[in-house]
């Protein structure tokens, strides 16, 4: 089994995502998941129901749905780990986030709810990865036509996160 999952080559996924490979590329991912999202769960947990409904621009997503959407992301990207992990040659779809975070009513929820099962797919994402072999880490497949790795989508999926804290600190919380 796989005890340190080593970060991709930039031929494992496309260019766009060297954005969140960069913001987890660290000595253990692992580790570095886990902090963030202690991190993510301290900081949003401290928040009042205001803060998690406020939005900095028409258009944009509160909090609650940046919550929503990392669950979403993550539980997809895990997803096409395993496809990928599993030999599956199949070219996958892509996701739209912005139909995907109005259709989740994460705004309806209570903050409790949603970091809880953010916690509880979290849980399911390590338990997957400590499957995987590192041959595994290594296979890859397609989605949208694109190649990406199973190691990649582990460093994007850290990544992910580590952006989406970033943007509330920055945005939401000034």
């Amino acid at each position: 089994m796989a005890t340190n999952i080593q970060p991709p080559e930039s031929t494992e996924y496309p260019a766009y995502y060297e954005q969140y490979i960069a913001k987890a590329r660290g000595e253990d991912l692992v580790r570095t998941m886990q902090i963030a999202h202690r991190e993510t769960q301290a900081l949003i947990g401290s928040l009042t129901e205001e803060q998690l409904n406020y939005r900095y621009a028409e258009g944009k997503w509160t909090i609650k749905e940046i919550i929503g959407h990392l669950i979403d992301a993550e539980r997809i990207f895990t997803y096409r780990m395993l496809r990928f992990a599993r030999k599956d040659a199949t070219d996958l779809p892509g996701f739209d986030e912005n139909e995907y975070v109005p259709a989740s009513e994460a705004n309806e929820r209570s903050i409790h709810g949603l970091l809880e099962e953010f916690t509880t797919v979290r849980a399911g994402t390590f338990s997957l990865w400590r499957s995987f072999t590192n041959e595994m880490l290594q296979r890859s497949g397609t989605v949208n036509g694109n190649r990406l790795s199973v190691r990649a989508f582990a460093y994007i999926t850290c990544g992910h996160e580590i952006h989406h804290l970033a943007i509330i600190k920055e945005r939401y919380l000034k």
